[in-house]
C-alpha cells in the first residue's frame, strides 16, 4: 500500500469557515491533524488524532514520520510557503510526497487593507531573525510589510526607524488579520505610543523621506564604519566587490576583516559572510558595524589565518584584506575555494606583493594598481592628496 501524501493546508484567523471546498475535503480525510494549538482549536469535533507542533520546530520531522502510515494533514498559518511550515516539510519529504493548499498570506491581507500593490512592497519577517536586519530594507518612500515576532515588535520597529533617520514613517499594526477580532493601529514611528497588543500581528511601514539613506549599491561612505585605521576605502571597496561578484546566498570568507566593510557590503548584496580576524577589539567592531548597517547575519571567527580556516565551510569567494604574508595562507585559500569561486586580495606592501606575484606566476589571474587622490584644502587653495596605491589581485578558480 502506498504511503499517503502529506497535505499542508493554509488556514487563517477565520478558521474552518474561511477554507475553500478543496481544503475542507482534504481535512475531512485526515487521520492525523498536526498544527499549533490555535489551529487545532478550529476543529474540536474532528475525529482525527491531533498533535501539536513540537518545539524546537525541527522535531516536526520525527512527529510527521511517526504517523506516515496514516493520512497526515498539517495546518499552517496563511500561505505555508511564505515563511511557513510548508518549506520545511517539503525539504524533509520532497514535493512528490507533499501537497500544499495555500490560504491568503498575512502579506496579501495587509496589502488589501491598505490598497498597496504587493509586488511593490518589501515582504519581511523578524521571526528568528535579528531586528536590525530590517535596516538594509529601509529606503525613502518604500513600503514594507513585516511579520512580527510578538506584541513587542511594533515598538521595537518604531525605535529602529527613528534611530536610522526614518522617524517620520507611517506605521500600521494589523492584529489577527482575516479574523473576527482583527484590529488596526496606526501612527508615526517617532511618536509611537500604542500599548502592546496581540502577539499575532503584522507591521506595515510607509518609509518617510530620509536625508541619509544607505546606498543599495556597494560603496557605503567610509564614515559609516567605525575603525582603527584598517578600512578598505570606499573607492577601493567598490572595485573589490565588483571583482568578488556578490551573489545571493553565496558565502564569502573575509580574511583579515579589519572593520568588516567588504564582508558587510557582501551581506547587504544578499550573500553570507564569515569575517576572520585575529584581534578581538576589531572583531567586536565588525559586529557593531554589521548591526548598524543592517547586516547582523555576518558571522565572526576570532583566530589567525590560515590555521583557523580549516573548520569553516567551503567559500564561494574569498577576500584577503590582511595577513597575506602568513605562511601558506594563499595556498589554503586556493584549496578551500569552490570551483568557479573568486579569490581577491588587496595590499599596499612590497612583501605582500611578492606573495601575490608568486601566486600569479603559478596560477594566473589579474593584477591592477589602483591609485586614488582626494581634493583637500591647502591654505587658501585646494590640492590633491594621494592615498597609498593599492595592488589589487583577482583570480577565478577553474
Amino acid at each position: 500500500m502506498d504511503t499517503p501524501r502529506i497535505s499542508i493546508i493554509g488556514i487563517g484567523e477565520d478558521g474552518a469557515e474561511g477554507l475553500g471546498p478543496a481544503a475542507r475535503a482534504v481535512i475531512g480525510t485526515a487521520g492525523v491533524l498536526i498544527g499549533g494549538k490555535r489551529h487545532l482549536a478550529f476543529f474540536p469535533d474532528h475525529p482525527a488524532q491531533k498533535a501539536c507542533w513540537p518545539q524546537p520546530f525541527s522535531k516536526g520531522k520525527a512527529l510527521i514520520e511517526a504517523y506516515r502510515d496514516q493520512k497526515v494533514v498539517v495546518l499552517a498559518s496563511g500561505d505555508p510557503l511564505w515563511h511557513g511550515a510548508g518549506t520545511a516539510v517539503i525539504a524533509w519529504f520532497g514535493i512528490g510526497c507533499v501537497e500544499v493548499i495555500p490560504h491568503p498570506s498575512a502579506y496579501s491581507l495587509a496589502a488589501a487593507r491598505l490598497g498597496w500593490a504587493v509586488q511593490e512592497c518589501g515582504l519581511l519577517t523578524v521571526h528568528g531573525r535579528p531586528l536590525t536586519r530590517l535596516i538594509r530594507d529601509f529606503a525613502p518612500d518604500r513600503r514594507l510589510l513585516i511579520l512580527s515576532r510578538d506584541e513587542t515588535t511594533p515598538r521595537q520597529i518604531a525605535g529602529l526607524l527613528s534611530e536610522t533617520g526614518y522617524g517620520g514613517s507611517e506605521m500600521y499594526v494589523m492584529e489577527r488579520l482575516g479574523g473576527p477580532q482583527e484590529r488596526l493601529c496606526q501612527g508615526v514611528a517617532a511618536d509611537w505610543s500604542h500599548a502592546p497588543g496581540h502577539p499575532l500581528n503584522l507591521v506595515a511601514v510607509q518609509c518617510a523621506p530620509s536625508l541619509t539613506p544607505l546606498a543599495k549599491a556597494p560603496g557605503l561612505e567610509d564614515t559609516l564604519f567605525a575603525h582603527d585605521g584598517l578600512l578598505t576605502k570606499r573607492e577601493i571597496r567598490c572595485v573589490t566587490l565588483s571583482s568578488l561578484n556578490p551573489q545571493p546566498g553565496r558565502l564569502l570568507w573575509d580574511v583579515g576583516a579589519g572593520s568588516g566593510s567588504v564582508g558587510i557590503e557582501w551581506v547587504r548584496a544578499g550573500g553570507r559572510t564569515i569575517a576572520v580576524e585575529q584581534h578581538k577589539a576589531r572583531l567586536d567592531r565588525v559586529v557593531e558595524n554589521a548591526k548598524r548597517l543592517g547586516a547582523p547575519e555576518v558571522e565572526t571567527v576570532l583566530g589567525t589565518a590560515p590555521a583557523c580556516l580549516a573548520a569553516l565551510p567551503a567559500p564561494d569567494a574569498i577576500f584577503i584584506g590582511g595577513g597575506l604574508t602568513e605562511p601558506g595562507l594563499m595556498q589554503v585559500c586556493h584549496s578551500a575555494l569552490r570551483r568557479g569561486g573568486r579569490l581577491v586580495a588587496n595590499t599596499v606592501t612590497l612583501e605582500s606583493e611578492r606573495i601575490l606575484s608568486d601566486f600569479f606566476g603559478q596560477y594566473g589571474g589579474e593584477v591592477s594598481r589602483i591609485a586614488v587622490s582626494h581634493l583637500t584644502a591647502r591654505g587658501d587653495f585646494n590640492g590633491w592628496s594621494a592615498l597609498a596605491p593599492v595592488t589589487h589581485f583577482r583570480w577565478t578558480k577553474p
